[in-house]
């Protein structure tokens, strides 16, 4: 029926210019412990009101530490390469594309992004993951080069709070996507070795180290002989282990496994978007948070609205019946036409990115989420009011309008996530101190 429509609109514009669902989750449990409160609704204020306390929320945003879990620049940079390598964005200057450039950034009040490594699915089977990850800390390293007084590399919670006590714009590393390691263990110490503090262990694909959330094949029904190596691996290094994108099997094993708080970089609340497992569900949220872990929630509409994600996953399968690019002029042109009868679907706002921050603050408290907007991997899907790194303030504004006081919302914005880093440290030091030799 897709097919058959899709069709019929592309004739009409020829000429013309140019995943199974799992089950709903289960009725909350009726013990007053687990019962969950509905969001709090915001109250109607004056303009004055509202003006005053964004005022307050811009402030805010530059007196506490803002820490996003997931930012694509170096992809993004990469993908913009000129035929002989040289990078074509230079991110320290406002520029006109993307979500992220230093001077909307220092709008924001934005202090310790985590710049994405994210190498490909398909780099798994084809080779070359090693050398993209290893060219896009080379991508980043050279954004610090062109503006070391206002940048700087962080490899520590010490190295972020150094750098915002001298006014500099920290770049943490997260790898995005395990296959790098290529099955060499050495590979993981080689990356740790130049700055990489998370690693998510999988992207869109069920790689050597585990399963996917967007792949039905569960290879390995969770994860790999290779990925409990990794897992180890990584809490004796003090990498920290980054859950998002894998597959509810492997979350729950590596919980099991992990001797150190796991983080979900940049992913949101399942009960929104019932059935759709990149999301995390309410058992998972509390269990994370038993582990004294924190899910930092992605800002992208898919994430965020159901409604939104399903329109997406329509418009994706009728692009995918007749073999059409969603970006080329006749995939274009399709989806116009197409729209044209349908209800309109708008984006997310903020309201609701503040949605899944309270479901996780009743869930677990307020010590166990944080912000891992995915800039620059979303594509055009941002919310309204979060569109790029200027716009951190528009989110505390509305926390503080739902009764955030300041001490909570400095722990959302970053305080949660640098105690996970600095306890994923601590762990790594005391296994070091028990294996140096006494006496």
């Amino acid at each position: 029926m897709l097919l058959a429509a899709a069709l019929s609109l592309l004739a009409c514009n020829q000429g013309a210019p140019a995943r199974p669902s799992e089950p709903a989750p289960a009725p909350a449990p009726s013990s007053p412990e687990d019962q969950v409160t509905a969001p709090v609704e915001p109250t109607v204020e004056t303009p004055a009101e509202a003006a005053a306390r964004l005022a307050r929320a811009r402030k805010l945003a530059h007196e506490v530490i803002i820490v996003d879990g997931h930012i694509d620049v170096p992809y993004r940079l990469e993908k913009s390469r000129a035929p002989d390598g040289a990078l074509t964005e230079d991110v320290t200057r406002a520029t006109a594309g993307g979500d992220f450039d230093l001077p909307r950034a220092r709008a924001g009040g934005l202090d310790a992004p985590f710049m994405s490594i994210y190498v490909p699915a398909s780099y798994e089977e084809r080779g070359g993951a090693t050398q993209l990850a290893d060219r896009l800390i080379d991508t980043v390293e050279s954004i610090v080069q062109q503006a070391p007084d206002k940048l700087a590399l962080a490899r520590s919670p010490a190295e972020v709070e150094e750098n915002f006590r001298a006014g500099k714009l920290s770049l943490a590393l997260g790898m995005e996507n395990g296959a790098p390691i290529a099955g060499d263990l050495a590979n993981l110490a080689h990356f740790h070795a130049r700055g990489v503090r998370y690693v998510t262990l999988t992207h869109s694909r069920d790689n050597h180290i585990c399963d996917s959330s967007f792949d039905d094949a569960g290879t390995h029904h969770g994860l790999s002989p290779f990925g409990e190596q990794v897992v180890a691996e990584m809490n004796r290094l003090g990498v920290i282990i980054d859950v998002s994108h894998v597959s509810d099997e492997a979350f729950w094993q590596v919980l099991e496994l992990s001797r150190a708080p796991v983080l979900a970089s940049h992913s949101s609340c399942r009960h929104f978007t019932p059935g759709w497992r990149r999301n995390m569900g309410d058992d998972m949220i509390r269990a994370l948070a038993r582990k004294s872990g924190v899910i930092m929630i992605n800002f992208g509409s898919s994430f965020i609205s159901d409604e939104y994600r399903q329109r997406q996953e329509t418009e994706k399968a009728m692009l995918e019946e007749v073999g059409i690019d969603r970006k080329s002029p006749e995939g274009v042109a399709l989806l116009e036409d197409w729209r044209k009868g349908q209800p309109t679907v708008d984006y997310a706002d903020v309201r609701q990115v503040a949605d899944h921050i309270e479901r996780v603050i009743e869930l677990a408290g307020v010590d166990h989420v944080g912000l891992g907007s995915d800039f620059d991997g979303v594509g055009d899907s941002l919310p309204t009011g979060l569109k790029d790194v200027s716009m951190y303030p528009n989110l505390i504004a509305e926390l503080l309008k739902r009764g955030h006081g300041e001490k909570d919302i400095s722990k959302i914005a970053g305080g949660n996530a640098l105690r996970v880093w600095r306890a994923v440290e601590a762990h790594a030091e005391k296994g070091r101190a028990e294996e140096r030799p006494r006496g």
